[in-house]
C-alpha cells in the first residue's frame, strides 16, 4: 500500500517537472525568442529570479520529485519483481542523469550568468554577446531535460498500472 501511495506522489512529481520543462521548451523560450536581445534578458532575468528566489511550491515539485524517487526506488526495490526494480532503478538514473546532473553543470550555470548581469548598462553588441553566449545553449539542454523528464513519467506510469 505505501509503495502505491509513494509511486502515485513520486509520479505526479516527475510528472510536473516534465509538464514544467516541456513548457519552457515549447511555449516559454519560442515566445521569449521574438523579443529584441535587451527585452530577452531581462524577460529571461524575471523568470529566473522568481525561482532563484526560491519560490517554495517550484521548488516543492523540483527538489520533492528527487527525493520522492529516490525513496520510491528504495521501496521499490522490496515491492517490486525484477522487471519493475530495472524501471524503477532505470528512472532513477535517468532523472538524476538526464534532468538534474544538466541542471546542475548547465542550465543553472547559465542563468547565474544572465542573472549577473546588468542589462540596463550593456551596448547593443553586449546584450546580443550575452544573448548569444546564452539561448541556443540553455534551450538545447532544457529540450534534453524535457526529453528525459518526459521519459521518466512514461517509466512511473508503466509502474503505476502494470506493477
Amino acid at each position: 500500500m505505501l509503495i502505491s501511495v509513494i509511486m502515485v506522489f513520486t509520479t505526479l512529481l516527475c510528472s510536473m517537472v516534465a509538464g514544467i520543462l516541456f513548457a519552457f521548451a515549447v511555449v516559454v523560450m519560442p515566445g521569449l525568442k521574438r523579443l529584441n536581445d535587451g527585452e530577452f534578458l531581462c524577460a529571461f532575468i524575471a523568470i529566473d529570479d522568481v525561482i532563484q528566489n526560491k519560490q517554495f511550491l517550484f521548488m516543492l515539485v523540483w527538489i520533492g520529485s528527487i527525493f520522492s524517487l529516490v525513496f520510491a526506488s528504495v521501496l521499490g526495490s522490496a515491492s517490486f519483481e525484477p522487471m519493475g526494480q530495472s524501471l524503477i532503478y532505470s528512472a532513477l538514473i535517468i532523472f538524476i542523469l538526464g534532468v538534474q546532473l544538466p541542471t546542475i553543470l548547465v542550465n543553472i550555470p547559465l542563468n547565474n550568468y544572465i542573472q549577473s548581469l546588468n542589462v540596463e548598462g550593456l551596448t547593443d553588441s553586449a546584450k546580443r554577446s550575452a544573448r548569444s553566449n546564452f539561448e541556443s545553449r540553455w534551450v538545447l539542454w532544457n529540450r534534453i531535460r524535457a526529453f528525459f523528464a518526459i521519459n521518466v513519467t512514461v517509466i512511473l506510469l508503466v509502474l503505476l498500472f502494470c506493477y
